[in-house]
């Protein structure tokens, strides 16, 4: 017996150390799954700090850009009404040296035109620019002085209906233009163009009704005088041009009026 137990002893004193190097190396596992833990940990709170930062340093670059965005679009803004000013000073110059009224309309209507371009690049700068929202469209209308003069061409070109189209736009949008009487006068032409005549009549009496003080009144009623006389309504047509003696003594319609006066019977 005690034979047997001397033969044991060994394997017994082996299964003990074996437990013991298990238990150490569990110990040394947990230890090393805790440092890493930590070490994920710092890892993770390094990066939350250097992502904060990044988000930070976009924002205040998204910022300068709103700022220099904001800043250039009140420069361009500065020039263009400067641009505008200046031209407006140019056709005063040659109202004053005897430019053609024909040539300073050309030259408004150009102005108008390049003031509504360097608008409309305004606009579309502002849309792009970083954290801008706004849904401002540039207006798709010419302006009183560009759209008369396109609707003026094309009268003169004979495309009557296109052209009081143009006109009929003109006076909605700008009623008080200092085109729109003359906007109004063309109207009548367009209508006379056509062989409408009571159209073109109640056109050029629109132009005296509206418009009294414009220089087109004297000759829009001088006009409505000359198709009554045609349609033979002899008294609406001395009425007429007696008005425009009395209304516009110093107008040129008023000498053609006296003459006309005189070969009504």
């Amino acid at each position: 017996m005690s034979r047997v137990i001397s033969m044991l002893a060994p394997v017994a004193l082996l299964a003990t150390g074996a437990c013991f190097a298990t238990h150490q190396d569990v110990q040394l596992l947990q230890s090393d799954m805790l440092e890493m833990r930590a070490e994920a940990a710092h890892a993770d709170s390094v990066r939350s700090r250097e992502l904060a930062a990044v988000i930070a340093s976009l924002g205040t670059v998204r910022d300068s850009l709103k700022v220099v965005s904001t800043r250039l679009a009140k420069f361009q803004g500065d020039v263009r009404g400067d641009l505008y000013a200046m031209g407006q000073q140019l056709i005063q110059v040659q109202e004053l040296t005897g430019q053609s009224q024909q040539r300073l309309q050309e030259l408004r209507a150009s102005l108008e035109e390049r003031d509504r371009a360097m608008g409309v690049q305004q606009q579309q700068q502002q849309q792009a620019a970083p954290g801008d929202t706004s849904s401002t469209a540039a207006s798709s209308i010419p302006g009183p002085n560009q759209l008369f003069q396109l609707s003026l061409d094309q009268l003169r070109r004979g495309s009557a209906g296109a052209a009081r189209s143009g006109f009929q736009t003109l006076i909605q949008h700008y009623p008080t233009s200092d085109v729109a009487p003359d906007a109004q006068f063309y109207i009548g032409e367009s209508y006379s163009a056509e062989g409408n005549t009571a159209a073109a009549d109640s056109a050029y009496a629109a132009v005296v009704a509206k418009y009294p003080a414009s220089p087109r009144a004297p000759t829009a009623l001088y006009k409505r005088a000359v198709i009554m006389q045609a349609a033979g309504n002899l008294t609406g047509a001395r009425a007429a041009l007696n008005q425009i003696i009395k209304k516009y003594p110093r107008s040129d319609e008023a000498s053609l009026a006296r003459d006309r006066l005189k070969t009504l019977k």
